[in-house]
């Protein structure tokens, strides 16, 4: 199946969808690469080099780097807001990209740090809002929508902000309506570009248990990378230098050539690795 192949009406989506081998793989990243450029004549002012990785239901896979290495980049590639210069992205053996809009609204749900607010809203507006790829034209939302409002922000701990205006809750509280608005998506595919918090990890780790959720997050948190994901993809200068386990990639000369800093690694007693900044003296 090449990046242009034509995708089936939704009808058809899930039996075509179930004829791929290896089902239990949900997100196939192959070989993607991308480039920015000012126009077509000039050199590439940024180039992501081809990535690959997998992805199966239940795992939390977070991109870590540098600023300006190519995270932001491949999330969107992910999500198909962008289409990749080579390779393709698939979910559910499907290309994210060539996905009609109302079908990837259906199945992929970005998080990003900030999301613009058109208009004041309460909180429970504001995640209703997640309901669009599902409504019809001249169509209010349903007894149902407004419930899985409702549960979304139970799921993340934010039912009693339900009556809150979006622009009177702190940067956490609007961080978890956020989500919770992603979620009434009801999406196979969550990705955050956000300034992760212990707590948002926690929750994406229980959501992802609990509901098969496949989640690529973008941090610069080291440690919670460590702590709480499956799968880490390391970036520096739009290469990925490593993919794997947390354990396998924070090896301590790598970060050390990526951050550029001295830095120590110890495992926890949980088997998770902990990245320890010498204090200066």
């Amino acid at each position: 199946m090449s990046s242009s192949a034509r995708i089936p009406a939704s009808g058809a989506l899930r039996a075509v969808a179930e004829s791929f081998p290896n089902t239990d793989v949900r997100l196939s990243v192959e070989q993607v690469s991308y480039a920015y450029s000012a126009n077509p004549t000039q050199a590439p002012l940024f180039t992501l080099e081809a990535t690959s990785f997998q992805a199966r239901p239940g795992e939390i896979v977070a991109i870590v780097g540098p600023n300006a290495c190519g995270k932001s980049t491949l999330l969107k590639l992910i999500a198909g807001a962008l289409a990749p210069l080579s390779g393709r992205v698939l979910l559910n053996g499907f290309v994210t990209h060539a996905l009609p809009p109302r079908e990837r609204g259906q199945r992929i749900a970005m998080v990003q740090q900030e999301s613009p607010l058109l208009f004041p809203s309460r909180a429970w507006e504001f995640v209703l809002q997640g309901r669009h790829p599902y409504s019809r034209k001249l169509r209010f939302e349903s007894h149902d929508d407004v419930l899985i409002a409702r549960n979304a922000l139970a799921q993340v701990g934010a039912e009693h902000l339900s009556d809150r205006w979006m622009d009177q809750i702190s940067g956490g509280e609007k961080q978890r309506v956020i989500l919770a608005r992603a979620l009434t998506q009801q999406p196979l595919l969550l990705l955050l570009d956000v300034g992760a918090q212990v707590d948002l990890l926690e929750t994406l780790r229980k959501l992802a248990a609990a509901n098969r959720y496949t989640v690529v997050v973008v941090t610069h948190e080291l440690n919670l990378a460590g702590q709480y994901a499956d799968q880490v993809a390391l970036f520096q200068k739009g290469k990925c230098l490593r993919v794997g386990p947390p354990s396998a990639v924070f090896q301590r000369e790598l970060l050390e050539q990526v951050f550029q800093t001295p830095l120590t690694v110890e495992l926890t007693s949980s088997g998770r690795p902990r990245v320890i900044v010498p204090s200066a003296k």
